[in-house]
């Protein structure tokens, strides 16, 4: 510990005023011109050179505006800012959360059965065993049709109430395990009471299972709708209190708040402090996965994201997918000022990835604030966006093949698609492979000339329309591909980018695992509904109070 504390010592300073980053800043300028094209052109081992695989998983990044030189300047940087030091505290057990005073453990959340985790906060794993114990015996339960509600029928549809950390993760990953028997499952994170009462629609309370997440038991979203569910069930099932008991579950750090709404001790399971809301999907969290796919599922998931932990935490970093990753990241955030990252799924059980990334990226390191507390002097994470990459071909793809930005993007691909669709699995992968080497390889003048005469235009029309036909490429992208998503797979997925961004956070200095800047909204829209539910007002800048008194108006009529 003393070895790795005097490690991160050393490398403190500010990190656009380390040696690599300014080498960086001379590479850059060097290369910035160079086009991808050419450089596969010269280089008939660039595939070769730049894809490394890892825990199922292939990752092609030579498709990048980099050269041997760039990623011996990154993983300078990686090093010069204490990449590995601050990666063996977190797989230690150290305090990394600077500001909360907390280690950051989700990795111990997939260990093996049977190992310790001795950290800051003790050992862990009896803790987490125990969770996974309950969770296999609540989802089994719930799968075989044992668990019954009040009035003594078998529980056929589950409603998991939550929101950000408690959502996202969740829902993501019981999409793309493709759940198979068990009740029907739902998600509702929204206070907009639509989003509550869609999810209940068709449903009948008395055979209807609440699974709500919480840590503090006090988000102001998650308990307006827990308390909205309880009504809708005690009202429609004509129940006591009593059986609020028999019909919900609380995933919760506090106990006593959970037991004071009505949930029994024994439909409880944990959360800690030690895990963050957007890392703990491998928590009791991902309860609903379980209940979708079956522990055995889930476990194999904790296996996959077991399997990226080792590999992050052994391989060198040249060798070390999560860490190319991240110095990519890096490399076209601070080098290149590109501002935003597509993320596009070519596997519709992935299409609620780039959401989950959105989170679990810009939470983590939205800061212009340094571990230090002092004030960054250069960007951070960028925007991270995305959607189900066949579908973005005809939404926004325009904009990445032929507009002003630049937008490094991540594909994700499955070789093989479900059984008995080979016909659909060839056509995406033949999209996704297509878009990528597009938006690489661009079209020049004479290629676009041929192309247009090839439709018998006119001299004159092909030269019309050439401005607006032509590519620049040149734009980057990383393409992630695999046999097909399985539970393992998706562990690793869920840990690569997890440990891609914690990469990125120690090149920039941010601390990954606080988001103090959601505060400050969440204590003004409390005041907020004191006072539109009571008529009062209080002291509001002009916009925020001219709106409130709009609304009031609105609601009555005027």
């Amino acid at each position: 510990a003393a070895n790795r504390e005097q490690q991160i010592i050393v490398t403190e300073s500010e990190p656009n005023s380390l040696s690599a980053w300014r080498d960086l800043s001379t590479h850059q300028r060097q290369v910035a011109a160079l086009h991808m094209r050419d450089l596969f052109a010269a280089d008939a081992n660039r595939f070769q050179r730049f894809s490394l695989q890892a825990c199922e998983l292939f990752l092609d990044y030579s498709k990048n505006r980099i050269t041997e030189e760039s990623m011996t300047l990154l993983m300078g940087l990686a090093r010069q800012t204490g990449v590995e030091a601050w990666r063996d505290r977190m797989f230690a057990g150290d305090i990394v959360n600077t500001s909360e005073q907390r280690a950051a453990l989700h990795v111990a959340l997939r260990q093996p059965p049977g190992r310790q985790f001795p950290s800051a906060a003790g050992d862990v794993m009896p803790e987490v065993e125990a969770a996974r114990r309950r969770m296999g015996d609540i989802s089994a339960a719930l799968r075989a049709g044992r668990w019954t509600g009040y009035s003594g029928k078998a529980i056929t549809s589950v409603v998991q109430i939550g929101i950000g950390g408690s959502h996202l993760g969740p829902e993501m990953a019981a999409q793309a395990l493709a759940p198979g028997g068990g009740p029907s499952l739902a998600f509702v994170s929204s206070v907009d009471g639509a989003s509550l009462a869609g999810a209940l629609d068709g449903l009948a309370a008395e055979t209807t299972l609440f699974i709500v997440v919480s840590k503090t038991f006090t988000t102001a979203e998650t308990i307006a709708n827990a308390e909205s569910a309880r009504a809708w069930l005690l009202e429609g099932g004509g129940y006591p209190k009593e059986a609020v008991a028999r019909h919900f579950v609380a995933i919760t750090a506090n106990a006593a708040a959970a037991t004071d709404f009505g949930i029994h001790r024994d439909n409880q399971l944990p959360l800690w402090d030690w895990v963050g809301g957007r890392f703990s999907l491998c928590s009791a969290v991902g309860l609903a996965v379980a209940v979708a796919a079956g522990m055995d599922a889930f476990d194999d998931m904790l296996a996959g994201a077991h399997d990226m932990d080792e590999h992050f935490l052994h391989a060198p970093l040249e060798e070390n997918m999560p860490v190319v990753l991240g110095l990519l990241g890096v490399w076209y955030r601070n080098f290149f000022a590109a501002a935003s990252r597509a993320v596009l799924p070519y596997d519709f059980c992935l299409r609620g990835l780039p959401a989950y990334l959105q989170q679990l990226e810009m939470e983590s390191s939205g800061k212009s604030v340094g571990r230090d507390g002092d004030r960054l002097g250069f960007a951070t994470c960028p925007v991270v966006w995305g959607a189900s990459g066949n579908d973005g071909q005809h939404s926004f793809f325009q904009l990445l093949h032929q507009g002003s930005e630049l937008v490094p993007c991540d594909f994700l691909v499955p070789a093989r698609g479900v059984e008995g669709s080979a016909k659909h699995a060839d056509a995406l992968l033949a999209n996704a492979l297509g878009q990528a080497a597009a938006l690489m390889q661009g079209r020049d003048s004479g290629e676009t000339r041929a192309q247009l005469a090839s439709q018998g235009l006119t001299p004159e029309a092909i030269e019309a329309r050439l401005p607006h036909c032509r590519f620049a490429g040149n734009q980057p992208s990383n393409t992630l591909l695999y046999e097909r998503l399985t539970p393992r797979r998706l562990g690793g997925l869920i840990a690569l980018y997890e440990h891609r961004l914690f990469v990125q956070s120690v090149c920039w200095g941010v601390n990954a695992f606080d988001q103090w800047g959601v505060e400050f909204g969440k204590a003004l829209a409390h005041r907020l509904v004191t006072e539109i539910g009571d008529g009062s007002s209080g002291d509001h800048d002009g916009s925020t109070a001219g709106l409130l008194a709009r609304a009031r108006q609105l609601r009555s009529g005027r």
